[in-house]
């Protein structure tokens, strides 16, 4: 557990998921640990309401992704406040389904195969397919409910002393100059950054063993989808504390 100069306010309590890639295994256990984490604190602490933030990346490379979209929409007819940040695997995602051929074979090389199959019927021959039949299927075979899901997703969201996003924030511009596209794609301008970003940033994106503690951020995303760990933040007042759902 960590302790620091960044707080949340009285009654709330956070928790951020990092990047699920199509690990729906995983993603049900992590959910099992945040709801009996969150009672066990509300019968310790008192009741607070409690924050769900998923930091993006929920498909590609793990075979589920539309099943990790499924829970994700379901979650919020149990928490009230679930929020969904756009990592750029969603953005493309988003993108291959405009029925552009070039989009899809992009998609396809950084893990998207995995996300089309798992939405690919079982009763379609889906390795003999070609990349153009592929962009006009697809669309077809994605529910609207997923798509508005993903399309409702946010770029950034700050909470006191907190700012949440998928990928990072470029140093020296204030939050909300940011573009989108270093939020979603930004790395080692971030990484390599200790300046203070205006609160400390939670994130994802960038793979590492355990969670990523430094002075300005933390990243959380543990390589799911190939080391079978996934890790999310908890956040109540001045305390921090990960779970982790292993396979």
């Amino acid at each position: 557990m960590e302790r620091g100069c960044h707080r949340l306010s009285d009654g709330r309590r956070i928790y951020a998921i990092g990047d699920i890639h199509g690990r729906d295994d995983l993603f049900a256990g992590i959910i099992d640990q945040i709801r009996a984490d969150s009672a066990a604190r509300d019968a310790l602490t008192g009741k607070a309401a409690v924050t769900i933030i998923l930091l993006g990346d929920l498909v590609d490379r793990g075979p589920q992704s539309a099943q990790v979209v499924d829970r994700a929409i379901a979650l919020r007819q149990e928490f009230d406040d679930l929020h969904l940040i756009i990592g750029n695997h969603e953005e493309c995602f988003l993108a291959a389904l405009t029925g552009s051929e070039r989009r899809v074979r992009y998609f396809s090389r950084i893990g998207g195969e995995a996300t089309m199959r798992s939405y690919w019927p079982a009763d379609e021959d889906y390795d003999s397919l070609c990349f153009s039949t592929l962009a006009t299927r697809l669309p077809q075979h994605v529910p609207q409910a997923h798509i508005d899901f993903l399309n409702a997703g946010e770029d950034l969201i700050q909470i006191d002393d907190f700012v949440f996003v998928h990928a990072g924030v470029r140093p020296g511009v204030p939050l909300e100059r940011q573009k989108v596209q270093d939020m979603r794609w930004i790395r080692e301008e971030f990484l390599d950054d200790f300046s203070d970003h205006g609160g400390l940033v939670i994130h994802g994106h960038t793979i590492t063993d355990e969670p990523d503690i430094q002075i300005n951020r933390i990243g959380i995303d543990t390589g799911a989808f190939m080391s079978g760990r996934l890790t999310a933040i908890g956040i109540e007042g001045e305390e921090l504390w990960y779970l982790r759902a292993e396979n």
